[in-house]
């Protein structure tokens, strides 16, 4: 073990630490070694990255369980309790269901999310997009990206972009398969960093076309930062890409819904409420593919259902960036 490691291990005694020799490229893998710790598995190819993520499991170190990460809700983990996902905790399902006591549609609207995420990689792969970048993608939900596009381009390559490090232990657990997906620690209100970060992965080619996925993220962002990594993003794509959006809107929203989540998420994050209009706008520049900004259980549908009046409206929308050389089709 390298000397470097040696030192990880010591100030991380609550892990295994090893280093695995990849072809063309070595990688670092951390695992927990007592129940109830989180991140329970890391895996990087970055020291300082591993240190960072390792960071908050530093009381597990003198001995018994640890419950990081568990004491207040977390965004990831209370959108996997409504998903009917696994990776949740006692405090995310209570604020959870705090919520949906008032407002039970809040459910059916991330499952519906889903599946638009769902359609929309697969209507950009059809398009021809060979390449996705997924910002904010939180805990594994299958079909995963890389999953649903390679069921139409066999070999996509994909980089999942969050910075919980809970959703990246579980990420480079579960869906950095091979050499054509990548997972990279990066805070969406610094774009330009984790741009970087992205680039060097090598998994994604900035000057083709990609498929950018920023969906159920910009709503957790005050207006100047939401407003701000959309257009960077927007100006990082090349022609011919494509930018995904949802998020929920104060256009038909109740009020109460949005001062509950607010309150739900306490210092973790904002809970902004965006116009209709102003939701829109992160599509300046681009060709809205119809039917355009439309509630997200309305974009292409597989099978029209429409749901019973919601109180909780969230809107979905893909926008073309414009190439004179790449033919685009709606």
């Amino acid at each position: 073990m390298g000397e470097d490691l040696v030192g990880l291990q010591a100030e991380f005694p609550a892990f295994t630490i090893w280093e695995e020799q990849m072809p063309g490229r070595v990688r670092y893998v951390a695992r927990s070694r007592l129940g109830g710790i989180n991140p329970h598995t890391v895996i990087t190819a970055d020291l300082d990255e591993l240190r960072g993520a390792l960071q908050p499991s530093r009381a597990a170190g003198q001995g018994g369980e640890h419950t990081v990460c568990a004491t207040e809700p977390n965004i990831a983990r209370m959108y996997t309790y409504w998903l009917q996902g696994k990776d949740h905790y006692a405090v995310d399902r209570a604020a959870a269901s705090k919520i949906l006591e008032r407002f039970p549609e809040v459910a059916e609207v991330a499952r519906a999310n889903r599946a638009f995420v769902t359609r929309a990689v697969r209507y950009l792969a059809d398009q021809g997009i060979t390449q996705f970048l997924d910002i904010g993608s939180g805990l594994p939900a299958r079909p995963n990206v890389h999953e649903t596009a390679r069921s139409v381009t066999p070999g996509a390559r994909v980089v999942y972009v969050d910075l919980d490090p809970v959703v990246l232990a579980h990420a480079r657990a579960l869906l950095a398969v091979d050499k054509n997906v990548g997972v990279v620690a990066g805070d969406v209100r610094d774009p330009a960093r984790f741009l970087r970060a992205v680039a060097g992965t090598g998994v994604i080619d900035s000057i083709r076309p990609t498929g950018v996925l920023l969906t159920s993220l910009l709503h957790f962002l005050t207006a100047a930062e939401a407003d701000t990594a959309a257009a960077v993003l927007r100006e990082w794509m090349a022609p011919g890409s494509y930018l995904v959006i949802s998020a929920g809107t104060a256009t038909g929203t109740d009020p109460e819904l949005i001062r509950l989540l607010q309150d739900a998420y306490g210092d973790t994050a904002p809970v902004t409420g965006r116009t209709e209009k102003e939701i829109e706008a992160w599509f300046d520049g681009l060709i809205l593919v119809d039917p355009g900004l439309v509630k997200v259980w309305a974009w292409r549908p597989e099978t029209w259902r429409r749901p019973a009046t919601t109180r909780a409206r969230f809107l979905a929308g893909v926008g073309y960036k414009p190439s004179d050389t790449l033919p685009w089709s709606p």
